[in-house]
């Protein structure tokens, strides 16, 4: 059985299993939700209304045996940006999805029924629609416990917690990992759209599916053994990410002045050594917590990990550098147990970590909290965002939505999404990016920070002008079509540094396929994608003014170097000028 698309329809709870498009063949992840997104959705639609859609679709080589190829892309209209988005996710539900043969599962439409919720459960050859009223109000692990039951645990989880339903824009997608615990499809407010649908729950059976077919196993078994030795030997995905998880970027960013502390007023945190990497790691080692794993089968890097409280009790899992920057640094927490108890509330919940903790920091200004103050932090959201209370929803809301109720100036967004971890007045290639992505403020959209401060792909000062435009637009392109191969963005540093690593997963691909893609190609996919996501977004609304970074940031200077955002305007635009000309 070839590929499908599978397509499902709320306004009248029915699926239809369709052939793919022959211009959709030679899309997976990234590549194939913005396809479908710019291809079928209104881009003045209503994000929440019924003619949305949301598309999920696994990577060119999700369901294969290459490393860290696990990686699932969802994609709408988002309710947060008002243009194009895509978030991707380890956990099970790409092998799964690829082994099933769903090249895109499409959820379109709305039910007439407001009151009701519904289960979705894909199988081979059959999707059922089911209302699911003992689910509804429930959060994440509640939802888990019930779908694996159900299943006998043989079955892919994407679920949205009570913020979901109740639409608000920092509610995510989350889902099932190897491990039984909770990773998300974050940024955006996709959860919100899932909600809006009417959607609480997602099965995709793990009991029917066939193995991924590959035309040529033997090249790409082989190509897979050189690009597995790559990421192994690369002293950051092979030896600091596995060591101290991203959260190794605590003290190496605060050290360069660009850890943004107490909303974007300082690029240097006075506890980062609380909150750092290498403490979460002596934390974990002490109380008996792993300090590696993988969010998904076939992961090679091990990046996540288990973190215990004081007396060995579990508290999360997958403690990630930006979640802990937004409610540390940024919003002044020292207390790394205390950031950990709130993480692990905010799986259950499901909600953003990064847009959470920067609105809450922004919510300081607004004097609904302090700085520091973890207990706090960690009531307004399980008794006001949890229940959906006015200021619940408010924080709720967003970043850009809480600054414009409290009129607030310093509101750190691009496109109305929070800007994450990376203070752009000290990493300008990284400003570079969130000004000029598609998808809002996005550190994954083109992940800047590897040359300016880790050397990865050589060096570009990160306190000067000089190559950032170049080094940002570059890194965009090859992340697009990293996004649709399935590929975690870690794969990036050794790609940047070992010249075997990139012809490695290309031929991975060929071999897939039986296709000859070159470089090049992959160049041009990456450069279509972005084309694409882009003139969705003009027909949003979203026009060059929307590509810049807060005013504040232009005349603030930012300690300890006290730099300011110097990029023209003239020079945003001309990232991706030559777009129009070369694609047109």
């Amino acid at each position: 059985m070839s590929d499908k698309i599978y397509r499902v329809n709320m306004s009248d709870l029915s699926y239809k299993i369709e052939n793919v498009p022959e211009e959709w063949k030679g899309l997976g992840g990234r590549g194939l939700t913005s396809t479908i997104v710019a291809a079928e959705v209104d881009p003045e639609c209503h994000p929440l209304g019924p003619n949305n859609k949301l598309v999920f679709a696994p990577g060119l080589l999700s369901g294969t045996q290459a490393s860290n190829s696990g990686r699932n892309s969802v994609g709408a209209k988002s309710p947060l940006t008002g243009g194009i988005k895509e978030s991707n996710v380890g956990g099970t539900s790409a092998g799964i999805m690829a082994k099933l043969g769903v090249k895109a599962l499409i959820i379109e439409g709305i039910p007439e029924d407001d009151d009701t919720f519904y289960h979705i459960h894909v199988t081979k050859e059959h999707v059922t629609i089911e209302p699911c009223p003992e689910l509804v109000g429930k959060n994440n692990y509640e939802v888990l416990d019930t779908m694996l039951e159900r299943y006998n645990k043989k079955v892919a989880v994407m679920t949205i917690g009570r913020p979901g339903e109740m639409k608000m824009l920092i509610s995510n997608i989350s889902v099932k990992d190897p491990q039984g615990k909770f990773r998300s499809h974050g940024r955006g407010g996709l959860g919100a759209v899932m909600g809006s649908k009417k959607i609480k729950v997602i099965t995709v059976d793990a009991e029917k599916y066939k193995e991924t077919h590959i035309v040529d196993p033997e090249k790409f078994k082989e190509a897979n053994k050189i690009f597995t030795k790559a990421l192994k030997e690369n002293p950051i995905s092979g030896e600091g990410l596995p060591a101290f998880g991203t959260n190794v970027l605590v003290n190496i960013i605060n050290e360069a002045g660009g850890l943004p502390t107490r909303n974007f007023r300082s690029g240097n945190f006075e506890f980062a050594e609380n909150i750092s990497g290498e403490t979460m790691a002596e934390n974990i080692k002490e109380r008996g917590g792993k300090t590696t794993h993988g969010c998904h089968a076939g992961c090679v890097i091990q990046c996540s990990q288990v973190y215990d409280d004081k007396d060995g009790n579990y508290l999360t899992s997958g403690f990630e550098y930006e979640m802990i920057w937004a409610f540390g640094a940024n919003l002044g927490i020292k207390d790394l147990d205390m950031i950990a108890k709130i993480d692990a509330l905010m799986d259950d919940m499901g909600v953003d970590a990064i847009e959470t903790g920067i609105t809450l920091a922004l919510a300081v200004d607004a004097d609904l909290i302090e700085y520091g103050d973890g207990e706090r932090a960690y009531e307004i959201l399980k008794y006001e965002v949890n229940k959906g209370t006015p200021l619940g929803r408010i924080v709720g809301s967003g970043t850009g939505n809480l600054g414009k109720l409290y009129g607030l100036v310093r509101v750190p967004v691009v496109k109305n999404q929070g800007i994450p971890a990376y203070e752009p007045r000290a990493i300008k290639g990284q400003g570079v990016t969130y000004a000029t992505t598609p998808m809002g403020a996005d550190h994954t959209s083109g992940y800047a920070v590897a040359t300016n401060i880790l050397n990865s792909g050589g060096y570009i000062d990160p306190l000067k002008k000089d190559g950032q435009l170049e080094l940002s637009r570059n890194l965009q392109i090859a992340t697009a079509a990293v996004d649709s191969t399935g590929m975690c963005i870690f794969v990036a540093f050794p790609a940047l540094d070992d010249p075997k690593c990139l012809p490695a997963l290309i031929d991975m691909i060929n071999a897939r396929f039986g296709i000859n893609l070159t470089a090049d190609d992959v160049t041009s996919l990456g450069e279509r994608i972005i084309k694409i996501e882009r003139d969705f977004n003009k027909k949003a609304g979203l026009t060059g003014s929307s590509d810049r970074l807060p005013e504040f940031m232009k005349y603030e200077p930012l300690p300890p170097h006290n730099t300011v955002w110097d990029f023209t305007d003239e020079e945003l635009d001309s990232v991706w000028a030559y777009l129009d000309e070369k694609y047109n």
